[in-house]
């Protein structure tokens, strides 16, 4: 039965019995020097790309490191992602070295953590004028690496490669694959059908390597090599579905596939010379062998399906570059990666009490709303008032809310019965409503002037900036 006037309470629900902590042993990436000091201050750049995105979501919860963002002028992610993000003139236009060492002195930043490969060509030529580290293994492996040709010269004999072809005058049945010598991401790679189709695309005077096409399943080798030259992580995915170059849908490569892949991986490291986190492509052929397709030395996106198995490549690498010595821990079991689209939102809303409904708003269909439980504590967080309104007709309100573990969440608890507007017990000032009922939403909209929100409109209220 619902009560008869509305009852506020202020942080006086039962507390739930305070939990007994117990310190164990760390799983995952762990740094064998206990007294380093560890709070690095690190330049993602450019950090609205893909990869850059990766380095956030490794970096931004690691006590070790403060995350920075530069980027060039123009439309992408990383506003959503940082609350300041520095300019950096385009690395192809004049300018853009002396912009970036008076960043890097100005923010007294520790290492510069590259996000693409266009960056990472130009930092290579000039990172050792630089006031500080560039992640990224030894130049000449990069260099190596950014070349195919010489890739797979350096590899010749060691790894198995696909067919090549100097000329068309060489191929003796379509289709090939061409692909330039210095492309990344799949960018300018086709599958030519004919000799015209050919001739079609050496005519445009891009610097294409001719090969074999390989039509079986594709894998992608994470790999981590430390300072010693220990391969400690060589992990391969198949990229299941591929749109745009970016593999969209990810899983283990099973099993079957590990000690060969690992040898593969022993080859190139020592071979190039490579050190921290790295990854190489492989592809089938028509009897289901493995032929190598490039090597890279770039945090790759989807490196995500082995960092939450335990291999954290962004933090080994720095702790790597700053000589220290690391181990791995990865956590057994298949997993499989999916990417979509993801939603991030900017707005002009400023608000300081957030006025939230209960059932079929925070707690939905028996089940807590995800969604908003993350605002309500991205509220807390910023120092916001909670004030849960229900109308709910729980005889036990407290006991309900302690059900779902949320009586503590609330700085107040305003219980009204079914007759009340809602609209009477708010204070507008600096405050938003959230509520399913668009009635009520209606009436505080039209009464007090303030945002109000449904639960399929609280999506734009997240912020994940640091």
């Amino acid at each position: 039965m619902a009560p008869m006037h509305a009852v506020r309470a202020a942080c006086q629900l039962p507390r739930r019995p305070r939990l007994n902590y117990h310190a164990h042993g760390v799983v995952g990436s762990s740094v064998s020097t206990p007294n380093s000091k560890l709070r690095w201050r690190v330049l993602v750049f450019p950090a609205g790309t893909e990869n850059g995105i990766e380095i956030f979501r490794a970096l931004s919860v690691c006590k070790e490191v403060a995350l920075l963002a530069a980027a060039s002028a123009g439309s992408h992610h990383a506003p959503f992602l940082y609350r300041a993000v520095h300019e950096i003139p385009d690395v192809r236009r004049p300018g853009w070295q002396a912009a970036l060492i008076r960043l890097i002195e100005q923010e007294a930043v520790d290492f510069v953590f590259p996000a693409n490969d266009i960056v990472i060509d130009a930092l290579v030529a000039v990172r050792e004028q630089l006031p500080c580290p560039v992640v990224l293994p030894p130049s000449p492996a990069v260099l190596v690496a950014r070349s195919k040709r010489e890739t797979f010269r350096r590899l010749a004999g060691a790894v198995p490669l696909p067919a090549s072809y100097a000329s068309p005058d060489e191929i003796e049945a379509f289709p090939v694959f061409v692909k330039p010598d210095a492309g990344y991401g799949g960018q300018g790679a086709r599958l030519v059908r004919s000799r015209d189709a050919l001739a079609a695309e050496l005519a445009t005077g891009t610097d294409l390597l001719i090969q074999e096409y390989l039509p079986g399943a594709e894998f992608t080798v994470d790999c981590f090599t430390d300072r010693h030259g220990r391969l400690l992580v060589c992990e391969g995915r198949e990229r299941v579905r591929v749109r745009m170059g970016t593999s969209m849908h990810g899983r283990g490569a099973g099993p079957e596939r590990t000690a060969e892949i690992r040898s593969l991986g022993e080859a190139i490291s020592s071979r190039l010379g490579l050190r921290g986190a790295w990854f190489f492509q492989l592809k089938e052929d028509a009897g289901g062998a493995l032929r190598l397709l490039e090597v890279d030395v770039r945090i790759a996106g989807t490196m995500a399906l082995n960092r939450v198995r335990g291999v954290n490549f962004p933090l080994l690498s720095l702790y790597d570059l700053a000589g220290l010595d690391v181990e791995v821990q990865i956590n057994p079991g298949p997993i499989e990666i999916d990417r979509c689209l993801l939603n991030r939102f900017r707005h002009a809303y400023e608000y300081e009490t957030v006025y939230v409904d209960l059932d079929d708003t925070l707690v939905l269909n028996e089940r807590l709303n995800l969604t908003l439980v993350t605002l309500l504590y991205q509220s807390l967080n910023a120092g916001r008032r909670i004030v849960l309104m229900t109308k709910s007709l729980e005889e036990d309100l407290g006991a309900y809310l302690e059900r779902w573990r949320i009586s503590e969440l609330f700085d107040e608890v305003i219980h009204l019965p079914e007759s009340a507007s809602k609209a009477d017990f708010i204070e507008p000032a600096g405050a938003i409503f959230i509520d399913d009922s668009y009635s009520q939403r209606r009436e505080v909209a039209e009464r007090h002037g303030i945002p109000t929100f449904d639960p399929s409109m609280v999506e734009a209220l997240l912020d994940e900036r640091i």
